[in-house]
């Protein structure tokens, strides 16, 4: 009898604990439907705009919102509030096992009537908060995250980690400006269109190599001597990524790795006498490796651990592999070109004396040469007096040189825009049909309209951009025009509530993205402008099938990962482990600062939750 009163009381005891510790929230067994089924509502119709965090001041925790309306709605009850679950960083430790648990740290007491008039405060525009507890002392020097547990009617309906995923300026599609030819700002755009030529051109190559060996064959070069047309061009910048298959040591592998990358750079140098930057990474080709196992009988390797593979990898199991690792050798060459400036050598003063000279002789095409000589240096030291001291007369003759003057100042310096247009519209009136003035003012339209610097009649802009064609405009520029013409009217038709309007420029965009010719810059713009304003699933669609590729742009890759790395039904497959591992070899030291705190830069470490997650970090990151 004594025993059974000793564990009754232990019982009661144990009971009075757990109340205490998760002060009186009522965590619904199987009736969580009928508790949370007004809160579920609310919360699912949560507006895309609609944002909500943590904020920590002074030790103090505060929940932050920025739109009042739906946090009324949310919180209407007396016991609707929320509390805050602190997480510790040591919990994910790679030598512990992770256990799953409805509170994952220390749960601090519930914050309720938090809708009460005065508890919310405004901090600026369209941005509000409530205090929601402080952070214990004992935690105050630990690694730590905030998860915050929604309360309705006191039960516990929805438990929420805050994710820091990295934002992106939302951009239009680059259409270039008209100097000579289409010049974009952005240089890591390129095409292979004829109409479209830039000063500086990309070239990629890729030069296989033999097991063991850091030599190259001539013949595997030689396209890439060929297409360089040195007599036009330098070498401005190498980008060598040396790869080595998976198999053998990894040691080896990078000094491997490291020798072919410095033989290639070794032999372009040798072409010009300019030194050339060059920039080498290496890695063992785990992507491609992943890819291409998918398709055989050994796809069972992609589930294996790095080091597991290795183990296996050898003898006359590698020897069967040898058709597939042989592909896997070789040498990703970028180079970086830049035309020859016969001028370089010679001071921007004396280049104006000399482009004057040939204005004033009618040389105009030696004039050309050196306006582009010029314009070349103030790209990345703009001074305007430069400019002014060019003199070129103002006539139909020389518009060519007057129009790339007038723009280059747009190029350089974005709060030009309005004064630039101004002056093209000027010159416009020398030659009413040039096509190089018309699709320049119509790219600082684009400018002026984005920015609200002035109103935009859109239906008739619509109208301009299309007559392009008139002009001269190819299509696909037009057809590139049109997609950022919907980019814009989208966010202009969300300030005047016409959401039938922007889910009518989405749906243009969606349709007609795939029909253009993209950079990876222009399709992580379409992607952000997906997440942005339709299914988040629609920015994934539209960048999916690149980021398995090793040339992929890094930050292309990395908002993939943005906006999958905390979706489970993305991440638990072995596609994904192999987007993982491409932005590892891309960038490890970034790829694992994803997993740093929210507070320190990192989406979250919580994203060790993830058993699939949690073994790609602890074989990658955690040496």
């Amino acid at each position: 009898m004594k025993n059974k009163l000793l564990l009754l009381a232990f019982a009661i005891s144990f009971l009075a604990n757990a109340q205490q510790y998760t002060y009186g929230i009522y965590f619904p067994d199987g009736d969580r439907e009928d508790k949370c089924n007004a809160f579920t509502k609310v919360f699912k119709q949560k507006p895309n705009y609609v944002r909500f965090g943590v904020r920590l001041e002074d030790n103090k925790l505060y929940f932050e919102v920025n739109n009042k309306n739906w946090y009324n709605a949310l919180f209407k009850e007396k016991g609707d509030g929320i509390a805050v679950d602190i997480v510790r960083r040591n919990r994910y430790a790679c030598d512990k096992e992770v256990k799953p648990s409805q509170i994952r740290g220390v749960l601090l007491p519930p914050v309720y009537e938090i809708n009460k008039p005065g508890k919310l405060k405004s901090v600026s525009r369209n941005r509000y908060r409530v205090y929601i507890g402080k952070v214990p002392s004992n935690l105050q020097k630990e690694e730590i995250e905030f998860n915050l547990l929604f309360l309705h009617n006191k039960a516990f309906c929805k438990y929420y980690t805050i994710y820091n995923l990295e934002k992106y300026p939302r951009e239009l599609l680059d259409m270039g400006v008209y100097l000579d030819d289409i010049t974009f700002k952005n240089k890591k755009i390129t095409s292979n269109k004829n109409d479209i030529v830039t000063k500086y051109k990309k070239m990629t190559f890729s030069i296989p190599f033999e097991k063991d060996k850091w030599e190259y064959k001539p013949e595997d070069i030689k396209p890439l001597y060929d297409s360089l047309k040195l007599t036009d061009y330098n070498i401005k910048k190498i980008d060598i990524n040396a790869y080595a298959s998976v198999e053998g040591s990894s040691d080896r592998n990078f000094i491997l790795q490291r020798q072919r990358a410095k033989s290639i750079a070794g032999s372009l140098q040798s072409f010009q006498e300019p030194s050339i930057i060059t920039r080498i990474s290496t890695s063992e080709n785990w992507v491609e490796f992943f890819n291409d196992i998918k398709k055989t009988k050994h796809k069972k390797l992609v589930k294996l651990p790095k080091k597991n593979v290795k183990a296996k990898l050898i003898n006359e199991y590698a020897a069967n592999l040898e058709p597939i690792l042989r592909n896997h050798r070789k040498a990703v060459v970028v180079l970086s070109l830049e035309k020859k400036d016969e001028y370089k050598t010679l001071h921007v003063d004396q280049l104006v004396t000399l482009f004057n000279k040939a204005v004033r002789a009618d040389k105009l095409e030696e004039a050309c040469q050196i306006q582009n000589s010029i314009l070349d240096r103030l790209r990345d030291k703009f001074k305007p007096e430069v400019l002014k001291n060019m003199k070129i007369p103002k006539s139909k003759k020389y518009l060519r040189l007057l129009t790339k003057n007038c723009i280059f100042k747009y190029f350089v310096d974005l709060k030009q825009t309005l004064n630039v247009e101004k002056e093209l519209l000027q010159l416009e009136k020398l030659e009413p049909n040039d096509k190089r003035l018309k699709y320049n003012l119509a790219v600082l339209k684009f400018i002026i309209w984005k920015h609200k610097a002035r109103v935009i009649d859109r239906d008739q802009f619509k109208e301009e951009i299309i007559g392009l064609k008139n002009y001269g405009i190819s299509k696909e520029l037009i057809d590139k025009m049109i997609v950022n013409y919907h980019i814009i009217k989208a966010e202009e038709d969300v300030r005047k509530n016409d959401y039938k309007g922007k889910d009518s420029s989405v749906n243009y965009v969606l349709k007609s993205y795939q029909n253009l010719e993209l950079s990876d810059f222009d399709y992580l713009s379409i992607a952000q402008f997906f997440t942005y304003y339709s299914s988040i699933y629609d920015a994934i669609n539209t960048i999916e099938n690149k980021v398995n590729n090793i040339t992929v742009d890094e930050d292309l890759l990395f908002y993939y990962l943005n906006l999958t790395i905390t979706k489970e039904e993305l991440t638990n497959t072995e596609e994904y482990r192999t987007v993982m591992l491409n932005a590892i070899n891309m960038n490890k030291k970034r790829f694992c600062g994803l997993y740093n705190s929210a507070l320190n830069k990192g989406v979250t470490f919580q994203l060790l939750e993830d058993d699939f997650l949690r073994a790609t970090y602890c074989e990658n990151c955690s040496k």
